[in-house]
Parts: C-alpha cells; structure tokens; sequence
C-alpha cells in the first residue's frame, strides 16, 4: 500500500512537530477533496509528501537542485526554504514511483502557489494553511471560507502569506502574485464583488 509506505517514511524522517502538522493537512485536504469533487486518495498522498523536504537545511535543497536539475530562481536562491515543494515532488516520484501530476504538481506548488492553480493545487495550498495545529489572526475565517468557496479561500490564504512576507521585509515570490492576479480576475469574471463574496 503506498500510503502505508509513505506514512511509515514520514513517521521517521520528519520531526514530531513536522509529522503531526502532515497528519493534519491530510485530514483537511480529504475533507476539502470531498467537498469540491476531487480523489480523496490522491489529495491524502499528496499531503502526506506535501513537507518531505522541508526539514531540510538551506544547503541540503540546493544539492537536491543540482540533483534533480531544478533551477532555482532569483527569489528562491534569496530564500532556499521556498524549493522544499519542489525537491519534495522530486523526491516523492523518485522513492515512491509516483507520476500522477494531480498528486505532485499540489506538492510542487503548494509554498507558493501557481498561475491557474488547479483545483488539487488548491485543496492542498488551503489545507497546509488551515490545518488544525495552525493558529494565525483570521484563521477561523478562513477555515469557514475554505468550506463555502474555494477560490476565494485560496485568495485570502494567498493574501495573508503576502502581508505576512511585506510585514517582514521579505521577497514576494513572483509566483504567488500570478497566483493572487488569475484569481481575483476569475472572481471579478463571475460577476460578484470580492466584498460580497466575503460577505
């Protein structure tokens, strides 16, 4: 069973705080997957690989780079801990044989987020941030959201990470305002103000 195999590696190679912050992102993402008409299987693989790589040091992810020939860009050379996502999709189709797109491109992009982020992009970019071991300023609000609309739920999830990275001095990554731009554009395109959506 490859999710047996995957919880067993992940039980012994993440940290305590890591593994259970995992074993919360699967259950959410199986919630959300459910909901919004995704494999609930894969989404619960996914989260279960989703931070595989992100106990590792700055120097650690670059060696993998090399290894799996990802070209970190400007931004992520800045701050190395952004590719654990994409080392982590590396690894896991290596060790595992996966190479379901639906299972590694949420892992791939789950830090960042994507222009045109699908919809398991999205289950586990939400469910990484609202699993129940979080505990941010709005984040009830956002779980409730996550369960009524999921693109407007990424957007607010996309712009808390945004504030939080401006309120720190640090880089935007590019990705995560392509990400931020589709949406609101698609949410804007339905017909409805972001104000009474949120409403």
């Amino acid at each position: 069973m490859l999710k047996k195999e995957i919880e067993n590696y992940i039980s012994s190679s993440l940290s305590d705080l890591r593994y259970r912050h995992t074993l919360g992102v699967a259950q959410t993402a199986v919630k959300l997957a459910g909901l919004y008409g995704v494999d609930s299987a894969k989404a619960e693989i996914a989260a279960l690989l989703h931070d595989i790589a992100r106990d590792f040091d700055d120097s650690l992810l670059l060696e993998n780079c090399r290894r799996y020939n990802i070209e970190p860009d400007e931004t992520e050379r800045a701050v190395p801990a952004l590719l654990h996502g994409r080392v982590g999709a590396e690894i896991a189709a290596e060790r595992f044989n996966i190479t379901d797109g639906e299972i590694l491109d949420p892992v791939r992009y789950h830090t960042t987020g994507r222009k045109n982020m699908t919809i398991p992009d999205e289950i586990l970019f939400l469910a990484d941030m609202i699993e129940p071991g979080r505990d941010f300023p709005g984040i009830a609000e956002l779980r409730e959201l996550a369960f009524k609309n999921l693109d407007l739920a990424v957007l607010g999830g996309l712009d808390s990470t945004i504030n939080y990275v401006i309120e720190r001095g640090l880089t935007i990554h590019p990705a995560s305002i392509e990400a931020r731009n589709v949406l609101v554009r698609k949410i804007k395109e339905s017909g409805v103000t972001l104000k009474e959506q949120r409403d």
